[in-house]
């Protein structure tokens, strides 16, 4: 009865997807059939403990073998080469997947596994750059869900076919089939497994192309998901990142970056490499908004490390630091290797800076020409909103204020419909600028006196030197002569006690002076402090 009750128990835990129970209940129990291994498999694999998961699969596998039934044989080796090629080991998940259509070859031509199957055949087309072939497969896939009534291939099949289309530049048609896919998510309807990689490639998608709209609803729903099922490893770290997306949008750039470093941690563990790098260049990115540059250099570095390439952030770095002819060439060479209107429309709004502050004016408005394109075809806010701004942008470099002032005021518009604070007030910066050109300038201060207000709101340290600048206020950033004198000489190592003495004030008054500091140039610390006056030759 002791194995019974054990069984039931996980039975039921599996269910309500408690899977550390349903974990502990079924990996002390020996010769489980098919049924209960691939229980075991499944909340192994979500509670983290993919070794576990692996050795399940490889039993059931065994098992199906050995009592005849090849069809399970054959589920079993699809979920061997799924997890396999998650944990990168590629050529033995190719192995199992090989298998799988051996042991197929002998099966009716018209069975559901078959659809399973192919999705091991869809990723190869990606790799293999097969675009086409990948459309086809897609939609077999789709297809053989639909005939079986198989909710996981119906929505496997429709997020493959809907990002192929999103590459190919269909993005709305793209998007309707993705959310076609959510419908069965969101009911409930998908293994759990399947339900966290739809998930996951929704969100991802809708990134891609700015649609913050579905991303942050979907990403909402994710984290509630998530949340449901506290033994959950896998699916998280996606989840933060997600979160700090959102988060970044609306301005929390501290709650964003606990978001990715909490996703670095969780990617780090499960040795997921470039996932790991591109939450570490997401978080580079918060960091330069906010003006620490050295601490950007460092999480784009270790981007690097990790196999990803953590651009175009790291040539706005590059351009925040007066490294103009290091930042030109990079986003050249990046958008003469870029192609595809989905890639090239996460690189087009900062080679568009980038040229217009090396003065390659052409090359700018070509960029902004071809970013506005896409977004009219694409028809995401987000994505709308950064093609205005690129318009502004090159318009006014050009000194064509009249059309650039349009542009600008879409964008702000834009922006603030999709409550973005730090892109509103960017926008708010090209408002103010084409203002003053066009010989408007109570309005221009107006526009730029918010500006300036939001990024010191926001912590948004450069942009918000910018405005002082634009403003014809001091160029310290913002701080007073006083605890300009109060940074230097923190900066050259020295105690509060030894300031005091030094500045003929007490200890209280230089804490305050202090604090002041911080909070001027959004800094933690006094080392944080020196660090931004060496780096913004404040000193």
């Amino acid at each position: 009865m002791g194995i019974v009750d054990d069984l039931e128990r996980a039975r039921k835990a599996f269910e309500r997807r408690d899977w550390a129970t349903v974990y502990d209940q079924l990996s002390v129990v020996a010769d489980l059939g098919p049924e209960d291994l691939l229980k075991l498999a499944t909340a192994a694999y979500l509670a983290g403990d993919d070794d576990v998961s692996v050795r399940a699969l490889q039993r059931g596998y065994q098992v199906s073998v050995e009592g005849g039934d090849t069809l399970g044989a054959v589920r079993f080796a699809f979920w061997l080469g799924l997890v396999l090629n998650v944990r990168g080991e590629a050529a033995v998940a190719a192995g199992w997947a090989a298998r799988a259509q051996r042991l197929l070859a002998d099966q009716p031509a018209d069975v559901v596994e078959r659809g399973y199957l192919l999705i091991h055949d869809f990723f190869r087309c990606l790799d293999r750059q097969e675009f086409a072939g990948a459309v086809r497969v897609a939609t077999e896939i789709t297809g053989i869900g639909r005939r079986f009534g198989e909710p996981d291939l119906i929505a496997q099949g429709l997020v493959c076919e809907g990002r192929t289309l999103m590459y190919a530049g269909q993005v709305p048609e793209g998007l309707a089939l993705l959310d076609e896919a959510m419908v069965g998510v969101a009911a409930g309807e998908l293994s759990p497994i399947f339900a966290g990689n739809v998930y996951c490639a929704m969100i991802e998608a809708c990134q891609e192309v700015l649609d913050f709209g579905r991303a942050s609803a979907w990403t909402t729903a994710l984290t509630r998901w998530c949340d449901s099922q506290p033994a959950l490893v896998p699916f998280t770290g996606q989840c933060a990142v997600h979160r700090g997306q959102i988060l970044r949008l609306r301005g929390a750039f501290g709650e964003a970056l606990e978001e990715y470093e909490g996703a670095c941690r969780r990617y780090a563990a499960s040795g997921a490499q470039a996932a790991a790098g591109f939450a570490m260049s997401e978080s580079g990115d918060v960091l330069r908004v906010r003006g620490a540059y050295s601490q950007a250099e460092n999480r784009y570095g270790q981007a690097s490390g990790y196999g990803y390439e953590p651009q175009p952030g790291l040539a706005l770095l590059w351009l925040a630091r007066g490294r103009l002819p290091a930042a030109g060439a990079t986003v050249r060479r990046l958008l003469a290797e870029t192609g595809g209107p989905v890639q090239r429309s996460r690189l087009l709004p900062a080679a568009v800076e980038i040229l217009v502050a090396t003065d390659s004016l052409d090359e700018a408005e070509t960029a902004a020409t071809e970013l506005t394109k896409i977004a009219e075809a694409f028809g995401c806010g987000g994505l709308r909103a950064m093609a205005a701004y690129c318009g502004g942008l090159a318009a006014l470099a050009s000194g064509d204020a009249r059309r650039a002032l349009p542009h600008a005021r879409q964008a702000k518009q834009l922006w603030s419909g999709l409550q973005a604070p730090y892109e509103v007030a960017r926008a708010m910066i090209l408002v103010g600028r084409a203002f003053r050109e066009l010989g408007d300038e109570d309005s221009a201060t107006a526009e730029l006196t918010s500006a300036l207000r939001t990024f010191s709101e926001l912590g948004a340290v450069a942009c918000r030197q910018e405005a002082e600048k634009l403003l014809g206020r001091t160029a310290l950033g913002g701080l007073t002569q006083r605890e300009l004198e109060v940074l230097r000489l923190v900066a050259a190592g020295n105690s509060n006690n030894v300031i005091a003495q030094q500045l003929v004030l007490s200890e209280k008054t230089v804490a305050r002076h202090l604090s002041n500091i911080f909070t001027k140039l959004g800094v933690p610390s006094r080392t944080a402090a020196a660090a931004y006056a060496r780096e913004h030759d404040l000193l």
